[in-house]
């Protein structure tokens, strides 16, 4: 991959999210990420999710498109795992076990069978922005791109979603994403929190949280049409799944 394919300002951010944040690209913090993020490709080390795949939570939800907000961390750190969006995977890698316990509650909540893929692109494609709040990660090490300034870009995007748009669900699992909890006016929208989904803390409070459902009687609610939280098998997933 050249540089070029991972660095901030050259990526094409999807059009109406472009016009929202997209100069927010330009800002100092940016430039510097941009930078670290050119040293660390020079220096060898591997990045993900790929260059192109950078920004793909904008990509797959375009931002009048947004009904559901899911907040993550960071992307995986694993080969062949990240690929934009948060908590999910490539169809045929492994489901990682915070994503297993996502399954988990749904199929708790709603009677959905699990998948057999974690891949939630279909999710996205139906409203659910799946952003997490760092979009790179160096591999084998969490964390690691963490204050490097994807934190304020993420930032602005949550911000103009609560400025712009009325009735939204935001999903906040976890403390880190719960701080981006005091951006949102919950006398406008729906702030649903709980524990992380990992194996850690699952099963003190986000197994039987009933997020997936209130979503979509609050989204009802406000006149919009619920997420379709099913997924179709990988065998149909992939037939049209081309990786970057």
């Amino acid at each position: 991959m050249s540089d070029e394919r991972i660095i901030p300002e050259r990526i094409r951010l999807e059009p109406s999210w472009k016009a929202r944040i997209g100069d927010y690209l330009q800002r100092p913090e940016m430039q510097a990420l941009s930078t670290f993020l050119r040293a660390e490709k020079h220096a060898g080390k591997r990045i993900y999710p790929p260059g192109p795949e950078i920004f793909a939570a904008f990509e797959h939800t375009p931002f009048d498109a947004v009904r559901v907000v899911i907040l993550g961390q960071d992307p995986y750190h694993g080969p062949g795992q990240a690929h934009g969006l948060c908590f999910s995977v490539r169809p045929g890698v492994r489901v990682p076990p915070s994503l297993e316990n996502i399954f988990k509650e749904i199929q708790r909540d709603l009677g959905i069978a699990r998948p057999d893929h974690g891949c939630l692109t279909p999710w996205a494609d139906r409203g659910a922005l799946l952003l997490n709040s760092v979009l790179t990660v160096e591999d084998g090490r969490a964390g690691a791109h963490q204050g490097k300034g994807w934190e304020g870009f993420t930032n602005a995007a949550i911000d103009a979603l609560n400025r712009e748009r009325e009735g939204l669900v935001f999903l906040l699992w976890g403390s880190y994403a719960q701080r981006k909890g005091q951006l949102i006016d919950t006398s406008r929208h729906c702030v649903l929190t709980s524990v992380h989904p990992s194996p850690l803390s699952a099963h003190r409070g986000f197994i039987g949280c009933g997020h997936f459902s209130a979503a979509n009687h609050y989204l009802e609610a406000c006149g919009h049409a619920p997420i379709d939280w099913s997924l179709p098998p990988r065998a149909v997933l992939q037939a049209g799944f081309t990786p970057a």
